[in-house]
């Protein structure tokens, strides 16, 4: 019981959020609206093609160490930092200061992201790649996120769920935004700390949430002042580094597996 105990607090480590007080936004979705438990199958099982395919991927990408795909995965390892990663996607570079609207959707629905990662990671309790491969990380883990089980990715189901969210703030640069929302779970991959097959899970369980999100008039209404806001905030906007969103469009251009 202590060992459950001592998982069930340390869950929800590296799961998402912005800088700031997140408990001050009230959810979207009351808990009895959605269990994202009811829409994450269960894990690849231990020593299946599939699961052997996980530890292929995670082999593979160690060859990645100390290149700039490897640094994209480790400055996408900050969540908070979730607008700085979209810059290049949406064209501008959203801030709390231009976009307060955006910057408080984006923490309420945090909450329900954090939910959402909860539930199925208790539920599955399996455990990162890199804890049973002696191979390089692009991070160094804390206790607690050692505890916090692999499956789903919580990076990746924060990641896609704010790149589904922006696709609908603006639909004409939804293309680079999804390629980028797939990058950012690709970077947990190439980082080391999640499998391929939970960022796979993690991008099942956001778009699960984000269609119960829309039952929520709450959700829907903050959405249409996060367009206008950013419409005129994009419209004020100083260009960006061209060389820099090459480099990074290039990097996740592809899928990586």
């Amino acid at each position: 019981m202590r060992a459950l105990a001592v998982v069930a607090v340390l869950a929800l480590s590296g799961c998402a959020t912005l800088s700031g007080d997140a408990g001050t936004y009230p959810r979207y979705l009351p808990k009895s609206a959605f269990d994202a438990r009811d829409h994450v199958p269960p894990p690849p099982a231990k020593g299946s093609p599939q699961a052997e395919k996980d530890r292929q991927i995670f082999l593979a990408t160690r060859a990645l160490k100390d290149t700039p795909r490897w640094s994209l995965a480790q400055a996408d390892n900050a969540e908070e930092k979730i607008l700085d990663a979209y810059a290049c996607a949406l064209g501008y570079t959203p801030t709390r200061e231009t976009n307060p609207k955006l910057a408080a959707m984006l923490m309420r629905m945090s909450r329900d992201v954090r939910s959402a990662v909860a539930g199925p990671k208790l539920k599955y309790r399996r455990p990162r790649p890199y804890l049973s491969e002696d191979a390089p990380i692009c991070i160094k883990p804390s206790l607690g996120f050692r505890f916090s089980p692999d499956y789903p990715s919580g990076h990746a189901t924060w990641g896609w769920t704010v790149g589904l969210l922006l696709a609908e703030v603006a639909p004409d640069r939804s293309n680079a935004i999804l390629a980028r929302a797939r990058g950012y779970g690709e970077s947990r991959v190439i980082c080391g700390v999640h499998n391929a097959s939970s960022v796979a899970a993690g991008q099942r369980n956001a778009e699960s949430l984000f269609a119960a999100l829309w039952s929520s008039d709450a959700f829907t209404a903050d959405l249409a002042a996060v367009r206008a806001e950013s419409d005129e905030a994009r419209a004020k906007a100083a260009p960006l580094d061209a060389a820099r969103c090459t480099a990074e469009a290039n990097l996740v251009g592809a899928p990586l597996f």
